[in-house]
């Protein structure tokens, strides 16, 4: 499972993440900064990331045009990257089985 971290999360989690994630990416390692959200999406889709991320513009592109690319939107506020690689690393199972489901293109957690 490939997750693709949007520019709100950091780069840092890619490394940390990667025996829960492997083969996941931070836009920044993938895309230029110049890259707008359409970007980002299209680039996910093409490439079979799932996007995470802390703003809710993924959020309405994926409740207007479904899946893929599937969003994993993290609502914990202003918090510590540890923080969101302990919560991602937690969630782990349900990332999975959302990512496993063909009708679900959005996960909200915690």
């Amino acid at each position: 499972m490939k997750l693709l971290l949007d520019q709100n999360l950091s780069w840092r989690l890619v490394g940390e993440l990667g025996e829960a994630y492997p083969d996941s990416k931070h836009i920044k390692q993938v895309l230029s900064t110049a890259a707008d959200d359409r970007d980002i999406w299209n680039y996910a889709k093409e490439n079979g990331f799932a996007i995470v991320t802390k703003d809710d513009d993924f959020v309405q592109r994926s409740l207007l045009l479904g899946h893929p690319p599937k969003v994993i939107w993290i609502r914990l506020g202003n918090c510590k990257t540890q923080q969101i690689f302990q919560l991602l690393t937690d969630s782990r199972e349900t990332v999975l089985a959302f990512i496993s489901d063909e009708e679900k293109s959005l996960l909200a957690i915690p």
